[in-house]
């Protein structure tokens, strides 16, 4: 079976360093540490992941590439005295990852546009690039599509900002899976069929039982 354009892209970006993609890598990192943080661009550097998030190359899409600095949260040194434990500079870490921090600086800096979503596209020793997906919910084009029209609806507005790309529903864990019984649905028929057998932790330890009065009194059980 004939493999696709996509999958030989997907493979270089395996390993975005090595061989001839790792001097294409330095010199775009050159060029991209001079530009702005955020710079709208022509075209996805990555075609393959951009269009499994839903990119078409038509009117009403917009891809943005943001800069966002690595590390942790930088705190200034209090003034006043402390213990070196509670100085509160060392270990402190945002809870949202820098993708998500790349998703909702572009929100913002295009406030009419909403983020389907990102991807990585390189990084160097001080910052990370990501590439963001907008749409234009109010273009017609988009409107007319079947595909991306659900965009346009009021319960996506402002999206980024509410967890609902895939970013924001890995930072609130609704992406976080180890293998099938790791799955939300999973766990799901797991406790509805172990309140069915009644072996819930509810059930047991101790907990009394509730029966209806007229079951009860067909038991004998005085109540």
């Amino acid at each position: 079976m004939a493999k696709s354009m996509y999958h030989y892209i997907a493979q270089l970006w395996k390993r975005p360093y090595d061989g001839i993609m790792g001097e294409i890598m330095k010199k775009r990192l050159m060029e991209w540490r001079k530009q702005p943080a955020i710079v709208r661009v022509e075209k996805p550097t990555r075609l393959d992941r951009a269009r499994a998030i839903g990119y078409e190359a038509k009117q009403g899409f917009v891809v943005v590439r943001v800069r966002v600095r690595k590390g942790g949260r930088r705190k200034p040194r209090p003034n006043s005295g402390r213990r070196p434990k509670r100085m509160g500079v060392y270990g402190f870490a945002p809870a949202k990852s820098l993708q998500l921090i790349a998703e909702e600086r572009a929100a913002r800096k295009y406030p009419n546009l909403e983020v389907l979503g990102s991807y990585y596209v390189g990084e160097d020793g001080l910052y990370k690039y990501y590439e963001v997906i907008l749409v234009d919910p109010h273009h017609p084009a988009i409107k007319a599509d079947k595909d991306i029209n659900w965009i346009t609806q009021p319960s996506q507005r402002r999206r980024v900002f509410r967890g609902k790309t895939m970013a924001g529903r890995r930072m609130r864990g609704l992406l976080k899976s180890r293998g099938l019984k790791g799955t939300h649905k999973y766990k799901w028929k797991k406790k509805a069929k172990e309140r069915k057998l009644k072996k819930r932790h509810e059930a047991s330890r101790g907990a009394r039982l509730i029966i209806p009065q007229d079951k009860a009194e067909e038991l004998g059980i005085e109540k």
